[in-house]
């Protein structure tokens, strides 16, 4: 009995929600139409079986109840199966011998929901299972002729088989949309790749072209302007153009080399407060401690400075154990001095499944900064940056 799921397919590009509101639907039409009919054999054709007292009323309630199962046969596959076949035992226990044609399409539809709805060996244990209980006559209250054995062992057993080939088919698409999906996400992950490849390979380029010839001229008019008396106005604007040009170029090259999703405003120095009351309030100790006055970054140092930190203290967390993890930022006047120090671990604590210190020490030389990290003598790890936060001192270290 398939005919009802073939009657729901939907394309591709219809919602799952429009798609099992269309089937609960036609389920309901189904329902429906086994209620009207049995109600009109209840005034036509009931009396003539005589079977029970009044057969008008047993008719109806049977179709009504039948009916309800089949609508509800998709939210509950084995108690609507189970109350099937117990409705069908009811109906032959007032004396009728024989069901009538909606009652086995409806027993049909049932063994078919149950191949459809059920994983393989739970629906074959509950199809044998029902078939094994009609053809023993346990529904009948009789002895069943062999032939009606075989007949209702071949139709309960096709409407099975067609469930479960509806079943398979089900599976083997979602499958396919698995894969196709997993396919789609491998290939964007390649494109990002190169992509990202490509941005580091234009950002290396650039720098040993123009960051070094920006570099040496600076060099060059800085000499020439301490040779002449170190007064001279034209040297001194190319010297700061110079400088600001390549600190300029410095932040560009930082955004090529950074991943695409860093490329958009990211967090900095001001959320490291709220990560540490994240972490505090788990039951980790954690201390922050900030001194001078906090100046407001560049975005590609923030981030950088952020990400040093935020990396640092990741695997002071998960190496460090239960000792205490000391953050200490420090503004000074043209640098913020980082170290996380932690009292527990060892070496492999500067290690992690990221970038780990190869990461933070690119992060820091990215703006001409400074790096370390290394075991403590009285036990733990320590990790320091200094960062330059100015163009004057960035021209300095560049230069120096």
């Amino acid at each position: 009995m398939a005919v009802p799921l073939l009657l729901v397919r939907h394309p591709r590009t219809v919602s799952l929600t429009r798609h099992l509101r269309a089937v609960s639907k036609i389920d309901l039409l189904i329902g429906c139409a086994i209620i009207v009919l049995g109600t009109l054999e209840a005034f036509t054709v009931a009396t003539e079986y005589g079977a029970a007292e009044t057969p008008e009323l047993w008719w109806i309630g049977q179709a009504v109840v039948t009916g309800v199962l089949v609508w509800l046969r998709r939210k509950a596959p084995v108690a609507v199966y189970i109350l099937m076949i117990l409705a069908q035992y009811a109906w032959h226990r007032q004396g009728y011998e024989h069901c009538q044609v909606w009652q086995l399409a409806s027993l049909l539809i049932v063994f078919h929901t149950v191949g459809a709805e059920l994983p393989f060996k739970p629906g074959l244990a509950w199809a044998v299972t029902g078939i094994l209980v009609f053809d023993s006559g346990a529904v009948d209250h009789r002895l069943l002729p062999f032939d009606e054995v075989i007949f209702l062992t071949v139709v309960f057993g096709a409407a099975y088989l067609t469930g479960l080939a509806v079943h398979a088919h089900a599976t083997r698409a979602r499958r396919l949309a698995d894969h196709a999906a997993q396919v789609e996400r491998d290939r964007e992950r390649r494109a990002a790749e190169a992509v990202a490849e490509e941005r580091v390979r234009i950002a290396r380029e650039l720098h040993d072209v123009v960051a070094h010839s920006v570099s040496m001229m600076v060099m060059q008019a800085g000499v020439l302007r301490r040779t002449q008396g170190g007064e001279n106005e034209v040297l001194l604007g190319i010297e700061r153009m110079g400088r600001e040009a390549v600190e300029e170029l410095r932040v560009m090259l930082g955004a090529l080399r950074m991943p695409l999703d860093e490329a958009i405003p990211q967090p900095g120095l001001d959320l490291l407060p709220g990560t540490v009351s994240t972490l505090v309030s788990s039951g980790l100790r954690i201390t922050l401690d900030v001194s001078g006055e906090p100046v407001r970054l560049a975005p590609g140092l923030d981030l950088s400075a952020y990400r040093i930190v935020q990396e640092a203290l990741t695997n002071a967390v998960k190496h460090a154990g239960e000792s205490e993890i000391r953050i200490s930022i420090s503004y000074r006047e043209s640098r913020v001095e980082l170290e996380i120090v932690d009292g527990g671990g060892s070496a492999s604590s500067g290690l992690s499944t990221g970038n780990g210190l190869v990461g933070m020490r690119e992060r820091a030389a990215l703006f001409g900064g400074a790096f370390e990290a290394g075991p403590r003598p009285e036990g733990g790890f320590r990790v320091h940056a200094s960062l330059p936060i100015s163009q004057e001192a960035f021209a300095i270290e560049r230069l120096g």
